[in-house]
């Protein structure tokens, strides 16, 4: 088998997670996140679509990460970023994490909007 290495150019993919945190280009983010290829920050949750919406035209799917196990997404948040043509996959955190990071190896115009797991 032959394994190939794979680049991101100047995207940063998530790098780990663990109780309450994300490591992405070496710095850990505690709490819920917003990581797009070009920044990683902090985000308010699932009350908080209009930081998200600022990312309409630069990405075509949210990655929505709901914490150690998968959840529905609050209809109203869904429906608000499909209006503005952001798709978005919910899924368990861990699962958002990997997605996220063999779509941005593929060049995907992405983002992951992440809720800890198992902590604050």
């Amino acid at each position: 088998m032959r394994l190939t290495e794979i680049s991101y150019g100047t995207a940063q993919p998530v790098e780990g997670y663990g109780p309450g945190f994300f490591r992405v280009g070496g710095h850990v983010l505690r709490g819920a996140c917003l990581i797009t290829p070009w920044d990683a920050g902090l985000w308010g949750g699932l009350g908080d679509s209009a930081t998200v919406l600022t990312l309409a035209g630069r990405i075509d799917v949210l990655l929505l990460g709901m914490g150690g196990e998968i959840a529905h997404a609050p209809k109203g948040f869904v429906d608000a970023l499909e209006a503005a043509g952001i798709g978005v996959e919910a899924m368990a955190s861990p699962a958002a994490c990997r997605t996220y990071n063999v779509l941005l190896g593929e060049g995907r115009r992405i983002a992951a909007a992440l809720l800890p797991v198992g902590g604050p």
